[in-house]
């Protein structure tokens, strides 16, 4: 799932990002920057979760206001590695993080938000953001609870809802086997044909259980932002490759 996850995110959606001149997140694991650049916003924020992207939002920010030709890109094209959550403890506490550290950023870059001065960056990313990102936990955790109460209430038309439920899966199973197809023909990283059959699965069954649990760590994170929790990573339990070797 989590493999999934990384590849709609970064082959589709960085990618797509990335050609629009809109890319907001270069993760820390995957950055490279010109130093002088990093040097003339200040460098890193150390007082944020999302440093990384942070760093990036600051960036546009900088060289928009001072209406300076600049690229951000992502190249899709994997050179190095980085290591996924083993356990679910650790999972959850990565993805809250996430979510506090991208509340963080929006709001030290709130001024760019809806300015048109700021271009795409401002009009389109960081509300997308915003809307879909932030505060997309909210409105899918609220819109089950509406399901069971109105279930449970038995004013819901059990023919539409079964087709939007069908509708809603269907479209983010197209999307996750659009993203699986795209790096089977263009990298072929995972060339074992078991790999493939258990990413197809992992699509079908990560929207009955995991998703929900997601929205549930990202609206954790959100909170934390709010009420101004203190801002750490904790332990961040790495395990290793344990002596597999990898393409």
């Amino acid at each position: 799932m989590q493999v999934l996850e990384y590849l709609r995110s970064f082959l589709l959606g960085r990618t797509g990002w990335s050609r629009l001149g809109a890319l907001l997140i270069i993760s820390g694991a995957f950055g490279v920057f010109r130093r002088d650049v990093v040097i003339e916003v200040g460098g890193l924020d150390l007082t944020t979760l999302g440093e990384d992207a942070e760093l990036v939002a600051r960036i546009h920010h900088h060289l928009r206001r001072q209406k300076r030709d600049y690229r951000i890109t992502f190249v899709a094209e994997p050179v190095c590695w980085t290591e996924v959550p083993h356990s679910r403890k650790v999972l959850a506490r990565q993805r809250v993080r996430w979510s506090q550290g991208l509340a963080e950023v929006l709001w030290r870059h709130k001024t760019m938000v809806g300015n048109p001065r700021y271009g795409r960056i401002g009009l389109v990313v960081l509300p997308y953001y915003l809307m879909f990102e932030l505060l997309g936990p909210v409105v899918e955790l609220f819109g089950v609870l509406v399901v069971i109460a109105s279930f449970a209430l038995g004013v819901t038309n059990v023919t539409f809802a079964l087709l939007f439920v069908a509708v809603a899966f269907g479209y983010g199973a197209f999307v996750s086997i659009s993203a699986l197809a795209v790096e089977e023909f263009s990298f072929h990283r995972y060339r074992r044909w078991r790999d493939l059959f258990a990413a197809v699965a992992a699509v079908v069954i990560e929207n009955v259980g995991y998703r929900q649990m997601h929205s549930w760590w990202r609206l954790q994170g959100l909170y934390r932002a709010v009420t101004g929790r203190e801002t750490s990573w904790g332990v961040m339990t790495r395990t290793g490759f344990g002596g597999v070797r990898v393409p």
